[in-house]
């Protein structure tokens, strides 16, 4: 992929992005993971990062992204491709929202546009569940097939210090209710002691 490739790409995602950072996972994963840019592995990791860092998780991963493949420049030439769309529409939305903000087809597109983005949330959710807590040979659902049919057991398909990991970490936040910043640096160090 050529940096100007990089570009086109991530102001592809930037434009059809509706929803927030999270629906930026599914096109991200589209069109660089399925391509076979970055593997699974490194994408899920560098989701991780992402959502572990101060700023909005779509412009997290296009920077990582842009770095891992070109270095500062690359990491640039990614995030502006995913901030400029969004900007250039916002600009537009707000000149013509007042005028047309009370029209039933405007109105009508918003609120269908509301379960759709519900649905493009969920599903970078569950590929992520299903990818930290399964010994999937494949990347997300598409290996959950294989799995079935490749473990010799049921109970080998779950990676157990992981869910042992969500189940104390569930806990925790839930019944203490300590700062998430403390939550993200167990869960980091867990990852280099246990992973």
């Amino acid at each position: 992929m050529s940096i100007f490739a990089l570009f086109c790409t991530f102001f592809y995602i930037g434009l059809f992005t509706i929803g927030g950072g999270v629906v930026a996972l599914t096109l991200m994963q589209q069109t660089i993971v399925d391509r076979g840019i970055i593997d699974s592995q490194t994408f899920y990791n560098m989701v991780a990062i992402s959502e572990s860092t101060p700023g909005p998780l779509g412009i997290n991963m296009a920077t990582y992204i842009g770095y891992n493949l070109y270095g500062v420049p690359g990491g640039i030439i990614a995030t502006a491709g995913e901030v400029l769309p969004s900007l250039i529409c916002i600009i537009i939305i707000a000149h013509f929202l007042k005028k047309f903000s009370d029209n039933i087809y405007v109105k009508g597109t918003l609120a269908f546009l509301r379960p759709v983005s519900t649905g493009l949330v969920l599903l970078p959710f569950l590929q992520i569940f299903v990818f930290a807590l399964l010994n999937l040979p494949g990347s997300g659902f598409s290996g959950l097939r294989e799995a079935f049919s490749s473990q010799e057991s049921f109970l080998a398909l779950f990676n157990w210090i992981n869910i042992a990991a969500y189940a104390i970490f569930t806990f925790i936040f839930f019944r203490f209710k300590p700062h998430p910043i403390f939550v993200i640096i167990a869960g980091a160090l867990f990852g280099i002691i246990f992973l």
